[in-house]
């Protein structure tokens, strides 16, 4: 899990700092949020094509990873809540599947409202980013330091475990200076919008 990790983190980090450094590099404040199509050139098709292929790929799974705490919740408390209703505990067989209505009615109308929202509110790199910057301190950078001095038995105030907080402290001020600028480029979105029309 360590190698495995640390070659994740190093590589979309790469990924990510390459991009924004040189984009930033090139062509300052107006770098577009899409290198392939923000310059309005299209070709080759292919291209675009599989870089919005991978694009799709790589959100079907992100937005499960965010998704399914959330399904989860609401479904533990309707059981909790209403533990007599049918329609909540009752699941259905139908062949080798076991379809519950309130999972099928819940999930399909949380899919539908959160695309009818981001096709009304299409600020896709913004909003993107905020997401990326107020989930990358927690989940990637103090939960697993967190885990990882509570596994090793890290003593306090010693130079590892100073180490450890110091790197978590640069990363939270990263994040914290990130989601900004992704709020300032939400707004700046919000002025200039119109409901159905991609502005990034």
């Amino acid at each position: 899990m360590k190698t495995a990790t640390t070659i994740r983190i190093s590589a979309s980090t790469s990924f990510y700092m390459l991009c924004g450094l040189l984009g930033y590099a090139a062509f300052g404040n107006n770098a577009p949020g899409n290198y392939l199509t923000g310059f309005g050139f299209y070709d080759p098709f292919w291209l675009v094509d599989i870089a919005n292929l991978c694009i799709v790929i790589h959100l079907l799974g992100a937005y499960q990873v965010v998704v399914q705490p959330v399904f989860a919740f609401v479904e533990n408390w309707s059981r909790r809540k209403w533990p007599e209703c049918r329609l909540v505990n009752k699941e259905c067989a139908i062949g080798c599947l076991r379809i519950n209505l309130l999972r099928l009615i819940w999930r399909s109308t949380y899919v539908i409202v959160a695309t009818l929202v981001g096709m009304m509110f299409p600020f896709f790199n913004a909003f993107l980013a905020l997401i990326g910057s107020t989930t990358f301190w927690p989940l990637t950078v103090y939960f697993p330091i967190e885990m990882y001095i509570l596994q090793a038995k890290i003593e306090r105030k010693s130079w590892r475990w100073i180490w450890l907080r110091a790197l978590s402290l640069v990363c939270l001020i990263v994040s914290i200076l990130a989601a900004a600028g992704s709020l300032q480029g939400l707004f700046v979105s919000l002025q200039t919008s119109k409901l159905f029309l991609s502005v990034s």
